[in-house]
């Protein structure tokens, strides 16, 4: 499960996630982080168990914002031909072409959008 977990500028400088982490044994993995002295944002994975709802629960009790991603990965289908240029660069292989459509599977996907600048027609974009 991957979660954006949001900071404004007085949980920057908290080991806001250390603790999270710390408190509830979960391993917690950081796919992408933004984060400057006025607050920021960081996307993590989580396991998909029944450990999640404490993960988001601990994050919450820290004061921060957090809201699991369902969909993070919008490939537009006007513009999308198909061609399969996504799928090689991706690492962790969570794109794939099935007949004349481009299926991601975003459990897999780690948002490194390498096939974000693959596309040659920049039909795919990050959510």
């Amino acid at each position: 499960m991957k979660l954006r977990v949001v900071y404004d500028k007085v949980h920057v400088g908290r080991p806001v996630l250390a603790s999270v982490v710390a408190r509830t044994k979960v391993l917690v993995n950081i796919l992408e982080a933004k984060v400057s002295p006025k607050g920021g944002e960081v996307v993590v994975d989580v396991p998909d168990d029944h450990r999640a709802a404490s993960v988001v629960e601990a994050f919450r009790e820290e004061g921060v914002a957090v809201e699991e991603l369902k969909q993070h990965i919008l490939i537009d289908l006007n513009r999308c031909i198909a061609c399969g240029a996504c799928v090689s660069p991706c690492p962790v292989r969570a794109i794939k072409v099935e007949g004349s459509t481009v299926e991601v599977d975003e459990a897999r996907c780690v948002r490194c959008q390498a096939c974000v600048w693959a596309c040659p027609m920049r039909a795919i974009r990050l959510l």
